[in-house]
């Protein structure tokens, strides 16, 4: 063992360190969800956020009403016309957050070791002695000596701007805490959360509802995020609604893991929802810090064996109001990538930081050099030997697809599927190059009119690491014969070298149905 090696794989010398990145089409395979607010809302904002990476848009209800939110979504659609990237949807519920009501919205201080007492009576005015709450049943869950944290952008750890308050006793319906640190609370609202207890709310509030039955119909969402999920029942409940709202029956429901509830259910969570949301923010609270690496490894594992979209919150919160994350940070978000997650989500850094784009930009970055040197052939052995045998069909083709693309250095796997699943499957294998996902559009009737399907499959692919998606044009004849497969591939393959990715000579893996049987073909291209 040299010592020169430095314990490293093989791949990183330091030679790669020192190098100067080489930029490339598809500047990461990890996704970037970016949250839209009032420093990202503009046609021109959002153009540079699509171009900058962005390709989830997450409207979070916790604030702003439902026209505000509209009016962003319009901006979105002109922006993805204008850039032609496209970009999925996510509406964030709001779920049982227990929030401080300050009317005047005046800013209120609060003193080191000074008193405050929480109240449910909203009749009051908030100030430094009171804060009024929207939950009747706070009294009745907490006892002296439980942790309640207090802020307007609780948990970024700016602590100037949220307070950790300790119960002192309990009073009737009232609470009464000591201040463990002097801050400013400014603004209309102020989220609260009380460590460790079970908040005896719905997961899905009455205004849930009604913002997703009318606000998620009408834009006919691609995710929806559950907040507080604590259950797998959370997640049915949520699914049957979405059913019943028929345009809704193809929104995947991302369950967001925020509380050590949460977490003693996971495994349940993760069966039922389409993805997981882990929130560091709050799990950062319920947890002790030195538990948070811990949960984030293992969640993050379990969703990659089960081939669901992983998504990772809470990176570089110092980007808000920096042009430059902290080394912790960057490591940080290497480390997300390393360990396995698909998409990195930011909330303030694009809702009301100073530099969205530039946050996008860097987190992209860091991923694309963490994909360089995630151990590929470690984590293929893992999920073959996870997945065990027999193995299904579709998961030996994905599989086998992976392993030759990388055995013979293809520039890109082409998968063509239409519901989108095939593609995820290849995806989960986490192969080092791109896959360009073709998306066949079904034609579906319901006896009144005729509709295509693909477009909601398409975009629920821009979650999941690796993953690119494509529409193939309908006016092809649906049913595939050879010949609409080898036009659809030529489309496919001038789409790749218009985009930078395959050039004369490369190797391509194509994964595909001809009949009933599936097909790896790997092809070599000519000048």
């Amino acid at each position: 063992m040299h010592s020169s090696h430095l314990l490293l794989e093989e791949p990183i010398r330091m030679a790669s360190i020192l190098e100067p990145s080489k930029s490339s089409f598809f500047p990461a395979l990890t996704k970037i969800v970016g949250t839209l607010g009032p420093k990202s809302r503009s046609v021109e904002a959002l153009s540079g956020c699509l171009k900058a990476g962005m390709s989830v848009a997450r409207f979070d209800f916790s604030w702003g009403d439902a026209d505000y939110h509209q009016e962003t979504l319009d901006n979105l659609k002109v922006a993805v016309k204008s850039t032609r990237k496209l970009c999925a949807v996510m509406l964030d519920t709001v779920g049982p957050e227990l929030q401080v009501i300050n009317k005047s919205e005046k800013s209120i201080s609060l003193k080191a070791d000074g008193l405050v007492t929480l109240t449910p009576n909203q009749d009051q005015e908030a100030s430094s002695e009171v804060l009024p709450i929207n939950f009747h049943g706070l009294a009745k869950a907490v006892k002296k000596g439980d942790t309640i944290f207090v802020g307007q952008y609780l948990f970024t750890g700016s602590e100037t701007t949220s307070v950790w308050l300790e119960v002192d006793e309990v009073k009737g319906d009232d609470v009464i805490c000591l201040s463990r640190n002097a801050a400013t609370l400014a603004g209309s609202l102020f989220t609260l959360h009380v460590s460790q207890v079970h908040i005896d709310l719905p997961t899905l509030t009455d205004k849930d509802k009604e913002i997703i039955s009318t606000w998620g119909v009408q834009n006919k969402i691609d995710f929806l995020s559950l907040s507080y999920c604590r259950h797998a029942e959370d997640v049915r409940q949520t699914r049957e609604m979405l059913k019943k709202l028929g345009d809704l029956s193809q929104t995947q429901i991302f369950a967001k893991i925020e509380n050590v509830e949460g977490l003693t259910h996971f495994d349940d969570i993760l069966q039922e929802a389409d993805g997981i949301i882990l929130s560091r923010g709050n799990l950062g609270i319920d947890l002790p810090p030195e538990k948070v690496f811990l949960f984030q490894k293992a969640a993050l594992y379990k969703c990659n064996m089960a081939g669901k979209p992983a998504v990772l919150t809470r990176v570089v919160d110092s980007m808000t109001d920096n042009l430059r994350p902290t080394r912790a940070e960057a490591t940080d978000v290497a480390n997300a990538v390393l360990d396995g997650s698909d998409a990195i989500l930011l909330g303030a850094e694009t809702l009301r930081g100073l530099y969205p784009v530039e946050t996008i930009s860097t987190v992209g970055r860091i991923c694309a050099e963490a994909e360089k040197v995630f151990n590929q052939d470690l984590y293929f052995k893992k999920t073959v030997k996870y997945v065990g045998e027999p193995m299904t069909h579709l998961e030996s083709i994905a599989s086998s697809a992976v392993r030759a693309a990388i055995k013979v250095k293809a520039s890109v796997i082409i998968c063509f599927t239409s519901s989108g699943r095939a593609a995820r499957l290849i995806a989960k294998y986490r192969p080092t190059m791109p896959v360009i996902s073709v998306v066949i559009p079904r034609v579906k009737t319901n006896q009144l009119k005729w509709s295509f399907s693909g477009a909601f499959e398409a975009r629920q692919s821009l979650i999941v690491r690796g993953l690119f998606p494509m529409l193939a044009d309908p006016r092809h004849p649906a049913e595939s014969t050879s010949a609409t497969n080898e036009s659809v591939l030529k489309v496919a393959l001038d789409h790749g070298k218009q985009a930078g990715v395959i050039k004369s000579h490369d190797r391509v893996v194509v994964c595909q149905k001809v009949g009933d049987a599936s097909v790896v073909k790997i092809i070599e291209l000519e000048d």
